[in-house]
């Protein structure tokens, strides 16, 4: 059998095993939940324009009518049809794992499909945008379950031409065709991002960080001397995790990352969903929509 049909073949079984136990997890556990947070949300304000016959004199806006004499009316759009965007870096170092559950790309996947087919059931629209240091890959926001599905081919199916990460151009290029206020998703291991890239975009739609994260990035398994590459750069060096002195400075690196990171969301006001290789993705999503629903029913309380 020839090597690419192979690889297809691969892939689409990978992807069948992978919507099974999702669309099961939907059913039971996240429709209600993402009815209840993304769902009915009001109305949020789009831009003013001049008054036309039939529109509500209530939503006359009086500053801007006095500025310009003559009258102008605010305008409103339903925030429940606002699209949902899963911005994913796919660059080398999401190649790494661990653990029997595969890479962090596989777990990056799993995300994917539980928000594509949460999204798909509540007849929303759910885009996609890949980027490593160039755009790898755009899939506009559509609805409906095939839309879902072809998502997630094209996240398993990549296959970076660039190295490195560059978010930044990731988050201009998002930008340019986001036209209204949206959901975004940026779905990373931020080994290499800067986050002060999001502080535009991140002011005008809502950006939540879902961080990727493998155990032995944060301890090391003990065994004897390890061959350990840096996907992104190529760099091989041996460890030994039986030195404390090596496992020290690579425990102390990765909290030194985490706290980074922490402080960066917190600076920037950015909600977090934390995913690791060897936990399933439905716990954290849980208490993330369970923590979104919470700030809603304060919300209307105050």
């Amino acid at each position: 059998m020839k090597p690419r049909l192979e690889e297809g073949l691969a892939l689409a079984r990978r992807i069948r095993k992978l919507t099974v136990r999702t669309s099961r997890l939907v059913r039971s556990r996240f429709g209600g939940a993402w009815n209840s947070v993304f769902k009915g949300q009001g109305m949020t304000f789009d831009e003013v324009r001049e008054y036309q016959e039939g529109d509500d004199p209530r939503q006359i806006d009086w500053n801007v009518t006095a500025r310009m004499d003559r009258l102008y009316v605010k305008r409103f759009v339903e925030e429940r049809e606002r699209a949902v965007i899963l911005l994913v870096d796919v660059s080398a170092s999401l190649d790494f794992g661990s653990t029997p559950a595969g890479t962090k790309r596989d777990l990056a996947a799993r995300f994917a499909m539980a928000i594509a087919l949460s999204a798909a059931a509540s007849h929303d629209r759910v885009g996609l945008l890949l980027f490593a240091a160039g755009i790898e890959g755009w899939v506009p926001p559509r609805r409906g379950r095939e839309h879902a599905m072809r998502l997630v081919r094209t996240l398993l199916g990549c296959k970076p031409a660039t190295t490195g990460t560059d978010l930044a151009a990731a988050m201009r290029s998002l930008g340019h065709v986001l036209r209204q206020r949206a959901t975004i998703f940026l779905v990373s291991d931020f080994l290499n991002l800067d986050l002060e890239a999001v502080r535009h975009l991140g002011s005008r739609h809502d950006l939540v960080a879902v961080t990727l994260s493998d155990p032995a990035e944060n301890r090391l398994p003990v065994s004897g001397p390890v061959r350990v590459r840096d996907p992104e750069t190529g760099d091989a060096h041996i460890l030994d995790p039986r030195d404390p002195e090596v496992r020290r400075r690579h425990e102390t690196a990765a909290e030194s990352r985490r706290a980074r990171l922490e402080q960066a969301v917190a600076r920037l006001r950015i909600d977090t969903i934390a995913l690791s290789t060897d936990e399933p993705v439905v716990r954290p999503l849980m208490r993330f929509f369970s923590s979104r629903a919470g700030r809603r029913v304060r919300r209307r309380g105050a």
